[in-house]
């Protein structure tokens, strides 16, 4: 009810708002936004250039990844500010990283690379737990040393993996940020991996993050149903179809 006694008229996009976190119906305070709505925005921005400039703490992710081996590895990248103006070079290993895998190559099933992306945070918080989720269903693969990857993007994973012999390629990737998620965890799939590779042949899974995403459990499952699809057919990409069960995605936190 307004201050002059009327019944407010009900707000036509509480419905919308509800079922999604995109920003819908915000009003306005004469020709702007409200308080409130330019506020939540600004956060929302600000979280997500910190999320591109955050660094990746890879004596803490080694160690969460415990026992599994891990080896540090750098693209041919310097800095952060090359990084996001060159990415072709955060697609090549330098030549020291090239070293250190050669030196650990073997026959792996699945070689795991952890990338910090452009949200090394999603990396730091989430890809530990979801590689320790995943190895129960992994019993019987041999898995390789866990690659530590900085100034990485998602084709990196095609040459760490040929250095170190791997059948199937996972890159877990902190995604780019959005204004509704900066936390947000990708995982790229690909058989075979080798320099050259193309974006279609691999398997994606995206969106993993706690709000109204794929949670750990969930993903886990996925991926572990993909990696097995993908090691029985000999392949990944568009000729593999995520037939996997379908998941029912959990409202947002609030």
């Amino acid at each position: 009810m307004s201050g002059d006694g009327r019944i407010a008229p009900a707000d036509p996009y509480a419905a919308l708002r509800a079922a999604t976190p995109a920003r819908i119906g915000l009003g306005r305070s004469g020709d702007s936004l409200p308080t409130q709505a330019l506020l939540d925005f600004q956060l929302a921005h600000a979280r997500a250039r910190d999320a591109v400039h955050g660094v990746l703490d890879a004596r803490a992710l080694a160690e969460a990844l415990a026992p599994l081996p891990t080896v540090l590895v750098q693209s041919q990248v310097a800095d952060h500010s090359t990084y996001l103006r060159r990415p072709d070079l955060g697609r090549k290993l330098n030549a020291e990283s090239r070293r250190a895998l050669a030196a650990l190559a073997g026959e792996p099933d699945v070689v795991f690379v952890v990338a910090d992306g452009l949200s090394a945070g999603a990396a730091q918080a989430q890809a530990a737990t979801l590689i320790a989720a995943c190895l129960p269903g992994l019993r019987d693969l041999k898995i390789g040393p866990v690659a530590i990857a900085t100034y990485a993007r998602v084709a990196l994973g095609d040459e760490i993996g040929a250095c170190l012999g791997g059948k199937l390629c996972v890159v877990l990737v902190g995604e780019r940020p959005g204004l509704s998620v900066a936390d947000s965890l990708g995982v790229y799939m690909t058989f075979d991996p080798r320099m050259g590779r193309r974006d279609s042949e691999r398997n994606c899974i995206s969106n993993i993050h706690d709000q109204g995403g794929l949670t750990i459990p969930q993903a886990a499952d996925k991926l572990v149903w993909i990696l097995r699809e993908a090691m029985s057919r000999g392949l990944t990409g568009v000729e593999l179809k995520d037939e996997s069960p379908q998941i029912v995605l959990a409202p947002p936190r609030s």
